[in-house]
Order: structure tokens, then C-alpha cells, then sequence
């Protein structure tokens, strides 16, 4: 009575799983363990102590599979993940160094252009009520456009340090990753 029982709580899992999937081709898996099924009621069980185990470490076994199954697929797609949001980062942090660069070469050039004109204001007397103004004025303009470049440089090393902080993330992410993959 038992090992009719157990054949027929089988039979109705076997149905759930295949009503679960989508309606395609077996898989491989799928046709030998409908092959082993077929062949155990075919052959009938003449002794139902040893066929009951046999199910249950089939059934061990079949479950056992399907979870390493979805486990793989599940770390190959967050191992992908990873990989891109990496790569991101990296083409990200590439940009934000190269403008990084090019702010404070534009910040040296301003910066030499203040020094010129303070020399220029020293060496040249004549037409000191024109020249002050029009001084003033260029002075005022390179002081604001100097203000505006330390603010972008504030910027950009904030946003140097939150990638810093995302890589660093990122790092300890696929540690932890491979560790469970392990």
C-alpha cells in the first residue's frame, strides 16, 4: 500500500513540474526521467521496500540536480552583472579622470593668465585710469571663471570618491560572490 502511495504522490509532483514549464521540447533530463519512471512501472516492483528507496534517492538525486542547475545559471547572471556594473565604473572613472585633468590644466592656464596680467599691471603706468578698468573688468571675469573651476573641481573630487566608493563596493560584491560560489 505504501509503495502505491508513494508512486502516486510521485506522479502528481511530476505533473506540477511539467505544468510549470513552458510548453517546449524535453529536456534530456526531463526524457530519461520519464524513461526511468516508465521503465519502473513496466517492470513492476516485486519488492516494494527496495523500490520505495530507489524513489526516494531518484528523487534525492532529481532535486539535487535542478537545485545546482538553477544555482549556476543564478551566479553566471550575477557574475555578469558584476562585470558590466564593473566595467562601468572603470569607463566611468576613465571620463571623470581625463576631465579631472583637463580642469586643472585649464585652472593652471587661468591661474598663469592672472599672474601675467599682475605683471602687465605693474610694468605699464600709462593710461592707468583705462587700463585699470579694463583690468578690473578681465581680473573680475578670471577670478569668477577661477571660482567657478574650484567649484567644478569640487565636484569632480566628490565624484572621483563616490566611484572610489562604488568600486570598492563592487570589489567586496564579487568577493562575497565568489566566496558563495564556492
Amino acid at each position: 500500500m505504501s509503495s502505491l502511495y508513494t508512486r502516486s504522490k510521485e506522479f502528481t509532483r511530476s505533473r506540477k513540474s511539467q505544468s510549470d514549464s513552458p510548453p517546449a521540447s524535453p529536456s534530456p533530463t526531463a526524457k530519461t526521467f520519464r524513461h526511468e519512471r516508465l521503465s519502473r512501472l513496466e517492470a513492476g516492483s516485486t519488492n516494494p521496500a527496495s523500490s520505495e528507496s530507489y524513489d526516494r534517492a531518484s528523487a534525492r538525486a532529481r532535486r539535487e540536480a535542478r537545485l545546482a542547475s538553477l544555482t549556476s545559471r543564478v551566479d553566471e547572471d550575477s557574475n555578469k552583472d558584476y562585470k558590466k556594473l564593473y566595467e562601468s565604473a572603470l569607463t566611468e572613472n576613465q571620463k571623470l579622470k581625463t576631465k579631472l585633468q583637463e580642469a586643472q590644466l585649464e585652472l593652471a592656464d587661468v591661474k598663469s593668465k592672472l599672474e601675467k596680467m599682475a605683471q602687465q599691471k605693474q610694468e605699464k603706468t600709462s593710461d592707468r585710469s583705462s587700463m585699470l578698468e579694463m583690468e578690473k573688468r578681465e581680473r573680475r571675469a578670471l577670478e569668477r571663471k577661477m571660482s567657478e573651476m574650484e567649484e567644478e573641481m569640487k565636484v569632480l573630487t566628490e565624484l572621483k570618491s563616490d566611484n572610489q566608493r562604488l568600486k570598492d563596493e563592487n570589489g567586496a560584491l564579487i568577493r562575497v560572490i565568489s566566496k558563495l560560489s564556492k
